[in-house]
């Protein structure tokens, strides 16, 4: 069964005319549900994560910042989101919906969050609409608990996972790979194991061809026991953040890639869904939705 990390959490509101769309939290499970693609028993509600694994991955001291709102101006300009208490509390939330989702991955061979993909929060520091790392987190929880050997992050935003790279820097046991926008943010790089810059406006068939020539010889390479794939969906033409030319269909037929390779070499993937942030919001659901579909169609 699809094991999928929702909660009401998810769509903490902010201030009006902020430009992240916290609605897409709703809107798309409630889309999954009308057309049929999942049942409410694919749903789970996740809980707040044991701080032991936040602080397994994150800074002491910035962890403890967050939780006591003592950020400074600046370095809530960084995060993108003005700090509240309910916004550190959706943030905890959506870290154990990546692990429980981890988890479920296990036992099912994929599972999903409908939040997640936090790839811009670093050891000691928040950027980029991200506050702590679920990646990162989810990673070192499944090495901590000796349920992965080797894990290969696929990060395909719009943007580079700068902080998963900056996180893992030096840990042989998880390999960081982002493709994502030359020229787009964050302007600074940091070094992940391997880094694919795409020039601006690269349609369907050249982003592909360079999906398939890059990530197949990682399974060999690499040799991973499991992936966590960072499915943002800003690498469409029509996102306004993001600088790609995927259409809807192109950017489905990435997730196909992924899922496939993963399902074809028993791989357990867990998928977190990243940016979005396309003026339609119907064009964010539907790239998002058929992440899901394609997870039904591939696993079950």
């Amino acid at each position: 069964m699809l094991k999928i990390a929702h909660s009401s959490i998810y769509a903490h509101p902010l201030p009006q005319g902020h430009r992240f769309p916290m609605e897409k939290y709703e809107l798309l499970p409630e889309q999954l549900l009308y057309e049929g693609t999942v049942n409410t028993d694919n749903f789970f509600e996740p809980g707040i994560l044991d701080e032991k694994w936040i602080l397994n991955t994150h800074d002491t001291s910035y962890f403890s910042k967050l939780k006591h709102l003592s950020l400074t101006k600046s370095e809530i300009r960084k995060t993108g989101f003005p700090l509240s208490g309910e916004l550190v509390n959706r943030e905890i939330h959506i870290m154990d919906g990546s692990v429980q989702a981890a988890l479920f991955a296990l036992e099912f061979g994929v599972a999903m969050n409908i939040a997640g993909g936090t790839h811009h929060a670093f050891t000691d520091r928040g950027e980029g609409f991200c506050l702590l790392n679920d990646i990162a987190i989810t990673a070192n929880y499944l090495l901590g608990n000796n349920l992965a050997r080797k894990i290969l992050v696929v990060d395909l935003d719009v943007h580079q996972g700068n902080g998963t790279a900056q996180i893992f820097e030096s840990t042989e046991e998880v390999f960081t790979f982002s493709m994502h926008g030359a020229s787009n943010y964050p302007m600074h790089k940091e070094k992940s194991d391997l880094d694919i810059g795409l020039p601006d406006k690269i349609d369907d068939s050249g982003y592909l061809k360079i999906l398939k020539s890059n990530i197949y010889p990682l399974l060999e390479t690499v040799q991973p026991d499991y992936i966590i794939y960072q499915c943002g969906v800003d690498v469409l033409e029509s996102d306004k953040l993001g600088r790609l030319g995927l259409s809807i269909l192109g950017c489905k037929e990435r997730d196909r890639i992924v899922l496939e390779m993963a399902k074809k070499n028993s791989i357990p993937v867990m998928c977190c869904m990243g940016g979005g942030y396309s003026p339609k919001i119907s064009n964010i659901i539907e790239a998002h939705a058929n992440t899901y579909r394609l997870a039904q169609e591939i696993f079950f």
